[in-house]
């Protein structure tokens, strides 16, 4: 019994000692009986991440996050607890946990060295990388409010140089990256989304004063998960003929395996105006200006009392008595922009899927541009078997544009009618009755009569087939479509210039088809863990096609007919044009311990435009890596995190010209005599036409230091292009004007420095920073015949000199005791003739770039982001006509900068004085309208709130952010146009030329990202 008893003693001393263990450590951390729950984010964008591991230390069971981030654990165990977590892409982080539920926020690696990268037709880790490469992920330019996705990526990359050229969206830019290599080839870098090459040649043909449209811009730049920008041959040489000018690759969104359904949504709307106007002379000073123009020619003057008649004629009223009418404002408006999108994407163990649909409308400041675009995208990829795998790209746009003619043209021209009338002449004649004054349209009548549109349809898909042999052996089979539809028209009343006497109205369909089928077969093995092997073997079939039919159709009974088929006198034209292209490519790899990489491509070329024994050409490619930092020498540099020098030397080409340059051709156009047909030779055959090829060299490092918090990339380049193709011109005894021919040498060569750093990383406050500076000198190495190109010829392409140089007298000064302007006599005879004309300076800036800085505190972000160009030039055609003094009397607007001509002996100035003898007022391609075109633009300021989990509480949104975007706030410059980025044309070989252009508006969008 006492046994027993000791024994209910102890095991009730036992149980009183865990009772009370176990009290008081409740008091300090209570038990939790069912499940640690908690939320993980996205530290900078406070979205939910999904699939994020969650494990218990010293635990073997885990847990991953759902859709909005949330995990649970069924535990019994006591606070706090200590978890590991981790995902891709994120920093591994091990936390002590002490309440639930819980938030944790994961933070972005800084590193992005286990990037992988697409290059050439397979991916590669970027700490493996030997090529130039830059990558632009959407979220880094998201919230910019632009008609097509490339001009969202000007200052985002080095050496990729893009001009706005206009304010209008959905027109076409001009793109350049790391130069320009051809004078007649096109000079536009090779698009390619999700594997189809894109045509990015302008469809229209309509005449809107020398602008095109962009075919860019039917893409939805919110479908676009991120841009690659390939810049060197090693990178570009497996595009063979269509990496010359560099390629841009485009990746779209696509669910993940695993992943639970979710919807993204986008809104924003916002309104722009143009920050200002040109400074146009009253219609008093206006008319004092031409009273002194015909003094000075010692003619009377024109603007006089009424009832004064001098040799017949009465005066005009004095310059007092000048109204001044304000044509800007009515032209120009405050323009609205609207914006949304809506995704759905997830997918299952073997199925994934994006959905999209997209709608974009943006208003010109100027009446009545604009664009809008509908568009859809489907994504599938579906794993049939371990082996096989199958998936399908399909993107559809509808655009619609409202044109315009706005650049140079002053029939139908809109900017020229409102900027160019003078401000004295009313709008009404005598009758009261609106009427065009100085050889313009009348405003008014303009812009209530205009009907100028365009819809392009467009599709751009692919389906793929991928067969796993091996897990080092893949086969992959694709088949691309690029289909474009572009249906255009015009009409003109006859109450317009253009559509005097009796109306006229033109209509046109282009069809525009390229169908790419590919094959590739990929082996990649590692072995002893030191060593990387890779073949890729490949071989591409391309056919393109192009169709036009078109009508044009005079004489309408009333403006209310505006269909061709109720027109008096009806003509049509038909064209057509098709190429093929057949090519075979290689690529060895091979990487040893990560530290030294070597790779060799080689591309061959078949050209139906070319003929025999000239359609093939081969372009091969070499680079190499040193990863110095994984030698032994550099083990010591703490500071050091990656290190790689790296070289490439390769040759690519182009064959951008007419499908049928090399060939003989005939026409029977226009050749019918008495009801008969005909023929006539049109074009002589060059049987010699062969690939313009151009090569590269490239040196860089990149580097990581600081634990990966700081990023740089520099690289040197030599491109250098033979056998360049041009449209050379022909004495008018041959009976042609040109042939095509390779007589062309050009070299391009600069550097591209990058750098990113992340300057603060605090857990409520972040602040990262990105910079890149490019530098490119072209020059024309080898052109028989100086080729001029151009309004007037401001253009000129001459050996020794770079492409787009400017061509213009050198006014040297004013004289300040006559008044005139003194020009460079550049031969020295005593006179100034064209051949006094010189070249001063281009359209290339000797820097240009880019600098954004990002910033969070705790819920807030905000973005800032600087495009800059120093160096280039700019010629102000505008002020060209308006520095006319009264010379051009009633024919032209003069601009308040000529009342500070010269006017009397001592005079200090550059604006000469206005006279018969001293006609240098509008002397074509005076130098004194080229001007520095240099900038400092303050491109977008964005500021974000995301609204927190607690916040969202039980509503089914993972992600919410409201932000608010400001666009083009300030540009510093001396530029006095409007905007030192715009151009007249849209043609490569005219440039730089600034009339009749809208500027960039400055505008502010409201927007809503959330996601569900």
């Amino acid at each position: 019994m006492k046994k027993y008893g000791v024994f209910r003693y102890s095991l009730s001393l036992f149980f009183f000692l865990i009772t009370a263990t176990l009290a008081k450590s409740q008091q300090t951390q209570p038990i939790i009986n069912a499940a640690l729950t908690g939320k993980i984010i996205d530290a900078v964008s406070k979205e939910a991440v999904e699939g994020v591991t969650v494990q218990l230390d010293a635990v073997t069971h885990s847990v991953k996050t759902d859709r909005r981030g949330n995990f649970q654990f069924v535990t019994g165990q006591k606070l706090p607890f200590k978890l590991k977590v981790s995902f891709v892409g994120y920093e591994t982080q091990t936390l002590v946990i002490s309440t639930s539920p819980t938030l944790i926020e994961l933070v972005p690696k800084h590193s992005d060295l286990d990037e992988v990268v697409v290059v050439g037709y397979a991916t590669i880790g970027k700490k493996n990388l030997i090529g130039a490469v830059d990558r632009v992920s959407q979220q880094e330019v998201r919230d910019i409010p632009t008609g097509s996705f490339d001009a969202q990526l000007q200052g985002k990359v080095a050496g990729l140089q893009i001009a706005a050229s206009t304010g209008v969206a959905g027109e076409a830019l001009h793109v350049r990256l790391r130069g320009a290599t051809s004078i007649n080839a096109n000079n536009n870098p090779l698009y390619v989304i999700d594997g189809v090459f894109l045509n990015s040649e302008s469809l229209q043909t309509i005449n809107t004063g020398g602008k095109a449209t962009s075919p860019i811009a039917d893409l939805n730049p919110s479908d676009i998960e991120y841009v690659e920008v390939l810049k060197d041959a090693e990178a570009t040489a497996l595009y063979g003929s269509r990496g010359a000018n560099g390629v841009i690759l485009i990746t779209t969104k696509r669910g993940k395996n695993s992943q639970s359904a979710k919807v993204d949504v986008n809104l924003y709307s916002g309104r722009g105006k143009a920050v200002r106007l040109w400074e146009l002379t009253t219609g008093s000073e206006h008319a004092e200006l031409v009273n002194e123009y015909f003094r000075n020619i010692g003619q009377a003057e024109p603007f006089r009392p009424k009832d004064v008649i001098i040799s017949g004629v009465a005066g005009r009223g004095l310059p007092s008595e000048q109204q001044t009418y304000d044509r800007l404002s009515e032209a120009f408006r405050t323009a609205g922009v609207y914006n949304a999108d809506l995704s759905v994407y997830g997918g299952s163990d073997n199925t994934s899927y994006y959905l999209s649909a997209g709608y974009n409308k943006q208003e010109a400041i100027l009446n009545p541009i604009s664009f809008d675009r509908a568009s859809f995208r489907f994504n599938l990829d579906q794993k049939i078997n371990d082996k096989l795998k199958i998936g399908s790209s399909n993107g559809i746009s509808r655009t619609g544009r409202n044109q315009a003619r706005a650049g140079d043209g002053p029939r139908g021209g809109l900017l020229q009618t409102a900027l160019h009338t003078p401000t004295y002449l009313s709008p009404y004649n005598e009758n009261g009755v609106l009427v065009g004054r100085a050889g313009f349209d009348n405003l008014t009548l303009l812009l209530d009569n205009y009907d100028i549109g365009s819809t392009s349809l467009r599709y751009i898909g692919n389906i793929y087939g991928e067969y796993q042999f091996s897990p080092s052996l893949k086969f992959r089979s694709t088949f691309s479509v690029d289909y474009n539809q572009y249906d255009e028209r015009e009409h003109w009343s006859n109450l317009l210039i253009e559509g005097s006497p009796n109306g006229l109205a033109t209509s046109a369909i282009s069809q525009s088809t390229t169908w790419i089928n590919e094959q590739t077969l990929t082996y990649r093995k590692k072995w002893a863990n030191r060593h990387t092997f890779g073949v890729l073997l490949g071989n591409t079939l391309q056919g393109s096609y192009f169709s036009l039919v078109s009508a044009e159709g005079r004489g309408f009974a009333t403006n209310d007919f505006t269909l061709i088929s109720a027109a008096a006198t009806r003509t049509s034209n038909e064209d057509w044009d098709q190429y093929k292209l057949a090519s075979f490519f290689g690529r060895l790899d091979y990487a040893f311990d990560d530290k030294y990489l070597i790779d060799f491509s080689l591309r061959s070329d078949g050209s139906s435009k070319f003929n025999n024994g000239y359609q093939w050409g081969y372009f091969p490619a070499v680079g190499l890596a040193w990863r110095l930092s994984k030698e032994n020498f550099l083990s010591d540099v703490t500071f050091l995190d990656d290190l790689k020098l790296k070289t490439s030397y390769g040759l690519t080409g182009n064959q951008s010209v007419n499908s049928f340059a090399s060939r003989q051709l005939w026409s029977g156009v226009g050749t019918s005599y008495q009801g008969v047909a005909g023929i006539v030779p049109e074009q002589l055959a060059n049987q010699q036409l062969s690939w313009e090829t151009t090569s590269q060299f490239n040196i860089g490092l990149d580097a990581e230091v600081l634990n990966h918090r700081l990023t740089t990339s520099l690289s040197y380049y030599h491109k250098y292009t033979k056998d360049g193709l041009l449209t050379e011109v022909l004495p008018g005894t041959t009976g042609f004007s040109s042939f095509t021919n390779n007589a062309v040498e050009i070299s391009n060569k600069g550097f591209e420095l990058s750098i990113n750093s992340v300057n603060l990383q605090r857990k409520f406050f972040s602040w990262n920073t990105s910079f890149n500076i490019a530098r490119n000198v072209n020059n024309i190495e080898k052109l028989a015949t100086p080729q001029n190109y151009g309004s007037r010829n401001l253009i000129q392409f001459k050996e020794g000199h770079p492409m787009y140089s400017f061509w213009v007298y050198n006014q040297l000064y004013v004289d300040p005791e006559t008044g005139d302007a003194v020009y460079e006599d550049v031969n020295g005879d005593g006179r100034i003739t064209t051949d006094d004309r010189k070249i001063l300076g281009s359209i290339w800036p000797k820097y240009f770039g880019g600098l954004t800085n990002n910033f969070t505190y705790k819920s807030f972000d905000v973005g800032t982001f600087f495009t800059f160009s120093v160096g280039n030039k700019i010629y102000n055609h505008n002020k060209f006509f308006g520095e006319g003094g009264g010379a051009r009397d009633a024919a032209r607007i003069i601009f308040q900068s000529n009342l500070d001509r010269w006017q009397n002996p001592g005079d200090i100035t550059d604006v000469p004085r206005s006279d018969g003898v001293n006609n240098n007022n509008y002397k074509d391609g005076g130098g004194r309208w080229l001007e520095d075109g240099s900038y400092l633009r303050f491109r977008t300021l964005s500021v974000g709130y995301n609204f927190s989990a607690q916040r969202l509480g039980k509503l089914p949104i993972s992600k919410f952010r409201i932000y608010l975007q400001a666009t083009n706030l300030f540009t510093i410059t001396n530029y006095t146009g409007l905007d030192p980025e715009s151009a007249s044309s849209s043609e490569a070989n005219q440039q730089g030329i600034d009339l009749g252009t809208p500027p960039q508006p400055r505008s502010f969008q409201l927007g809503v990202n959330l996601t569900l």
